[in-house]
């Protein structure tokens, strides 16, 4: 029996035929590069054909023989049914198709990371066993319904906490970890943090098979009661599974401004740590954790809502239908009525059958003042030809940005200081283009995967062009990183 599955598994995963392909190490190395070291989750059709071709290039001045072909080939290849390394879909809010990771391209880079880690010499066993026991000694203590069992874990614990206070306030010494020990449970909670990010993807493909039966089940013009109830249940039953209720779970986690609160917190503790200064890549991930998990959970959202949205379309779909049921009667009543128009018959009835149609009283919204329009003079306006020079001469000393000196100061800077703010890069090389070359800075780290904070803001004064003064900005706070 374990023989036979073993044999289906390698002849249907698409994990292992991405691992066995002729390419594997330039498409894992690419796809990693793209999504994994670049902190997206998903990326544009024009984004990721100009990196392939640019990664092909490299490729080729190497003089490696490997892709070959043309990059829209290789990506359509990779969203094929026999492959399923990519997913291309259209979003809303994008004028192009853009891709993502599939469960098991995402389950093919956990592997490899795995493997590499074992060739460089470094496993995390100490900290892994020391999880497992924490997790394993947790689930004992959580699983028992026992007042008595609880109350003496917690009795045992003040004790070890009150234990651990007294010797430090006695003698002074902390048993701080051993540097190999930090480095040890870093990288741990890296990879943890990694195989999250990959979890996201079979969540999001359970809502998308879904939808996608409901659709199907549509189209074969199925009765809608039952696609209803199929859709209903199955999104019940995705709720209450182990799967659905951790990710749930998770949700309400992240969400929570607390949570967010003490995250950022230990992250900003952790750049203290001298053991952790050469783990840039580590760190980086860990920086971009909270706004990169709050994406993802809001992507998984998104598929479900798009369940939602399906489902509303076929009640509207069938709201249509009796519409247009109705509207077709009333033409044949008009068309007898037509008919018999010369010669009328003596006894004319209709019987109409319909619900009584009820309103609640709570559904009409309250009385709201009307909206006072404001009386602008539309008076001809005399042009002052002073105003108009000085707008000219604004626009003329407008300068055109150098997108490829401010990335050469971005990786300078970072080469220099790490993890430079946007604040250090212009005190080091003040702007000679006013807001607009901020505005560039932003779109770079925007553009290149830096870090931008969604809450936290800091102010920047710059000189004005006039050269009287200066201006305080006050814009998000931007990190930028090693780049992947």
């Amino acid at each position: 029996m374990q023989n036979r599955q073993l044999k289906n598994l390698f002849e249907q995963s698409s994990a292992i035929r991405l691992i066995r392909s002729t390419n594997a190490p330039f498409v894992i190395d690419f796809l990693k590069c793209q999504f994994k070291q670049a902190g997206t989750i998903t990326r544009r059709h024009s984004e990721l054909v100009a990196s392939l071709r640019e990664y092909q290039t490299q490729l080729h001045r190497q003089q490696k023989k490997g892709l070959a072909d043309s990059a829209e080939n290789y990506l359509n290849a990779w969203c094929t049914e026999d492959t399923r390394w990519l997913h291309r879909f259209l979003e809303a809010d994008q004028p192009e198709p853009v891709y993502e990771l599939t469960p098991d391209s995402e389950s093919a880079l956990a592997f490899v990371d795995r493997i590499v880690q074992q060739d460089l010499g470094f496993v995390g066993t100490d900290s892994r066993l020391k999880l497992v026991i924490d997790t394993l000694a947790d689930l004992t203590v959580g699983a028992s319904a026992d007042p008595q069992a609880r109350l003496d874990h917690l009795r045992n614990e003040r004790q070890r906490l009150d234990a651990e206070i007294a010797r430090i306030e006695s003698t002074g010494n902390v048993d701080s970890y051993h540097p190999a020990q930090i480095r040890e449970r870093f990288s741990t909670a890296v990879d943890m943090l990694k195989q999250l990010q990959g979890d996201f993807r079979s969540v999001e493909d359970r809502f998308r098979r879904i939808t996608r039966e409901v659709q199907q089940q549509q189209h074969q013009q199925s009765n809608r009661g039952r696609i209803l109830q199929y859709a209903l249940d199955a999104e019940d039953l995705i709720r209450q599974d182990d799967q659905g209720v951790s990710f749930y779970e998770f949700v309400r986690f992240i969400l929570s401004p607390v949570q967010q609160d003490k995250l950022q917190t230990v992250i900003s503790q952790l750049n203290q740590i001298d053991s952790l200064a050469e783990h840039t890549e580590g760190m980086s991930t860990i920086h971009s954790m909270i706004p990169l998990l709050l994406a993802e959970a809001e992507k998984v959202m998104r598929t479900s809502q798009r369940l939602s949205t399906t489902l509303r379309r076929i009640l509207d779909i069938r709201a249509h239908n009796e519409r247009q049921r109705v509207a077709t009667t009333l033409g044949e009543i008009r068309s007898l009525a037509a008919s018999l128009a010369s010669q009328p018959p003596s006894d004319i009835g209709i019987d109409v059958v319909t619900s009584p149609d009820i309103q609640c009283a709570f559904a009409k919204g309250f009385w709201v003042e009307p909206a006072e329009f404001e009386q602008v003079d539309l008076t001809e306006h005399a042009v002052d030809a002073s105003s108009r020079t000085a707008a000219f001469e604004s626009l003329a000393r407008m300068q055109r940005l150098d997108w490829q000196r401010l990335r050469t100061r971005v990786a300078d800077s970072v080469a220099m200081y790490e993890t430079p703010t946007l604040g250090r890069i212009l005190n080091d090389h003040p702007p000679e283009s006013g807001i607009v070359e901020i505005m560039g800075y932003i779109q770079i780290a925007h553009d290149d995967g830096h870090y931008i904070s969604i809450e936290a803001q800091e102010q920047i004064v710059i000189p004005r062009q006039t050269g009287e003064g200066s201006l305080a900005v006050t814009v998000p706070l931007v990190r930028f990183m090693v780049s992947p």
